[in-house]
């Protein structure tokens, strides 16, 4: 299994998941054109591609959506709320959607992707694990807060995508008005730096092989910040990357 960020942030998210034959999207936050060109800087050809599964209806997750259909034939998986909440097809545009219910697990191809239902603000919001029987990739983004069964699922994983989003001290003294940064660091926000390192610190498991922190904030977080809070907290042996805001990743191999 392999898996490409191609792109992280409140500017637009995407990760690429490949397995055998099957070649997934996550979200569809980027245009379809600079998918891609990531893509193909890999190697790969987004034409190939058989699905795009859809976390939540906030624009930076669903905004092209309609274009990854339309212009490349890809079905979209999504929440019959997240698609309403997106405006449906008056916003999205003329859209074929195979709807699940969060919480269920999609067989698409060779890989299944398990749905966590997130507290995040979102109408329906999920995050994945995406396993093709033996191997366990969590995509795990937009999560509220540090809910039930989260250490759980991260426990069982050989590489995940977790969200880092904010430094609390960035955040307080930064240019968000007080309503937006009690938004970002409630129960149905974001995780911060060190809420994503003591959760890995306290559930990551023995297969786990890679982090990658994801969905930084731009005006709350830094990279080198992120790293060096995780790095203070996670064990040393785990290799630690962050997704950029503005190209694509390497290719991380499970």
């Amino acid at each position: 299994m392999i898996a490409i960020s191609l792109q992280s942030g409140s500017n637009g998210n995407c990760i690429y998941v490949e397995c055998g034959q099957t070649k997934l999207l996550f979200d569809a936050g980027i245009s379809g054109l600079m998918a891609e060109r990531r893509l193909e800087q890999h190697g790969r050809l987004i034409r190939q591609v058989q699905a795009v599964v859809i976390s939540h209806d906030h624009s930076d997750h669903i905004r092209c959506a309609g274009v990854f259909n339309r212009k490349f034939r890809l079905p979209v998986h999504a929440t019959e709320p997240t698609i309403e909440a997106a405006g449906g097809r008056d916003r999205l545009g003329k859209i074929e959607v195979q709807h699940f219910q969060a919480g269920q697990t999609l067989d698409l191809g060779d890989l299944a992707v398990e749905t966590l239902p997130t507290p995040h603000d979102a109408a329906d919001g999920v995050a994945f694990v995406v396993t093709d029987g033996s191997r366990r990739l969590g995509i795990l983004t937009d999560l509220g807060h540090v809910f039930a069964g989260l250490g759980d699922a991260i426990s069982t994983l050989d590489g995940v995508f977790i969200e880092s989003n904010y430094d609390p001290e960035m955040l307080r003294n930064g240019p968000y008005p007080w309503h937006l940064q009690q938004r970002i660091r409630g129960d149905h926000g974001h995780l911060s730096n060190a809420e994503a390192a003591h959760l890995l610190h306290d559930a990551a498991g023995p297969h786990l092989k890679w982090v990658v922190l994801s969905h930084l904030s731009e005006q709350n977080n830094h990279p080198l910040l992120a790293l060096e809070t995780n790095r203070e907290i996670v064990s040393a042996h785990l290799p630690l990357h962050v997704a950029s805001r503005y190209e694509a990743s390497e290719i991380f191999t499970l």
